[in-house]
This record gives C-alpha cells, structure tokens and sequence, in this order.
C-alpha cells in the first residue's frame, strides 16, 4: 500500500471508530443494554484502534534516537 491508500484508509476507520463510540453509547443507555451486543462492539472498536495504529505507524518514518 502506498501512503495515499494508507491515508485513505485511516480516515475510513478513524470514521467507523467514531461510529462504534456513538453505538455503543446510545446502546448502554437503554433501559436493557444487550451485553452481548455492546461487547461486540467494544471488541470490534479495539480491532479499529490497533489497526488505526498500525496504519499510523506505516505513514511516520521510524527515527532511531
């Protein structure tokens, strides 16, 4: 992947992370959250996280200090 897919695909997920946060908000806040579900969620967000992070990674050069 060059760093044009990289970026794109960082903002891609950058967005669905934003969308499991407002999810699983709205979820816990009713009257029976559905466990089951949020934790779904809250696993899928985690997925999104570290590959965010490694798209990050991808994009900043490593510098040895």
């Amino acid at each position: 992947m060059n760093p044009e897919e990289i970026t794109q695909r960082l903002e891609l997920l950058r967005v669905e992370h934003r969308d499991l946060d407002a999810a699983i908000i709205a979820l816990g806040t009713a009257t029976t959250p559905d466990q089951l579900q949020l934790a779904r969620l809250k696993k899928r967000k985690l997925r999104l996280r570290d590959e965010i992070a490694w798209c990050e990674d991808q994009l900043l050069p490593d510098i040895i200090a």
